[in-house]
């Protein structure tokens, strides 16, 4: 078993968010090049293999591996992940990184407020209450600008929907599946959904950009890799408020490399949807310790 160290999981995490908002820019100028379908599919066929070689290291055997009780909902989630990074890397080139990361950073508090329908799992009052200011903090990074509710708005905000239920999934899929398996499944049925989604739109590279495709493929599988060493060395409850740094770095880049501007209501609304994510966040902790 692997000895508890918080304090290196944590600084794990922020590596990882660092690693993940990178990746995010390379998303960008690529889709602002190319079509989105070509340059998911690319990056999937990277991942897929790194998938492979960690699946079989970790399980013994690509068999082993793919050995599910539930494949329909296996590979249920490599399509909803296909499908949530579609639809980021869109509100990324029509959005910008600050803003999309604001509004997506609301599906932690999806996750919390599905897990008692879908996942049985209890919800107290407190959660509920945090649950709905960061949703109130959603509605400030949305209405107050001229985007109001428009369908530009709606774009980061699916992408929340589609990886928080991506995320119920993993939670539900691990009562029978080891990791191993749910993460073989991810790359695996992933990779074919954007191949068969991204094959019929191949456009030409220039030797420059697939430069930035080879650093957006090392950056995916580099990521993952941080995330799975930071679980391994620590809690999650304990690394978890970390993850939302990711928002910080995103906006730095968002700032220095495209020149995005800082509403004061995105700010003020990312503010709130963090703080109610921590409280959140901090409710499942002292309710895991309990039971």
């Amino acid at each position: 078993m692997t000895q508890q160290n918080t304090r290196l999981g944590i600084t794990l995490m922020i590596a990882t968010t660092f690693v993940f908002s990178a990746q995010d820019v390379l998303s960008r100028h690529l889709a602002d090049l190319y079509n989105i379908p070509m340059v998911v599919m690319i990056r999937y066929w990277f991942f897929a293999a790194f998938v492979l070689v960690l699946a079989r290291r970790n399980a013994g055997s690509l068999a082993a591996a793919a050995r599910t009780r539930m494949p329909v909902l296996q590979t249920l989630r490599g399509l909803v992940l296909v499908a949530e990074i579609w639809v980021m890397i869109a509100a990324f080139t029509l959005l910008g990184l600050i803003e999309s990361h604001s509004v997506f950073a609301s599906y932690p508090l999806m996750v919390a407020a599905l897990s008692g329908p879908v996942l049985g799992e209890k919800v107290g009052w407190r959660r509920w209450t945090a649950i709905g200011v960061g949703f109130i903090g959603v509605l400030v990074i949305l209405a107050p600008g001229v985007r109001v509710f428009s369908p530009l708005a709606l774009i980061p905000l699916t992408a929340a929907i589609l990886f928080a239920v991506y995320g119920l999934l993993t939670r539900y899929v691990a009562r029978e599946d080891s990791a191993a398996t749910s993460f073989f499944w991810t790359g695996t049925a992933g990779a074919v959904a954007a191949t068969l989604g991204g094959v019929w739109s191949w456009e030409p590279m220039t030797a420059v950009d697939w430069g930035f495709m080879a650093g957006l493929c090392v950056s995916g599988a580099l990521g993952h890799f941080l995330l799975i060493k930071t679980y391994e060395v620590a809690e999650a409850s304990a690394v978890q408020p970390f993850a939302y740094l990711q928002l910080v770095f995103a906006s730095v880049f968002g700032l220095t490399v495209f020149h995005e501007t800082l509403r004061a209501n995105v700010v003020a609304g990312a503010v709130i949807v963090v703080g109610a994510g921590l409280f959140t966040a901090w409710r499942e902790r002292v309710r895991a310790r309990r039971g």
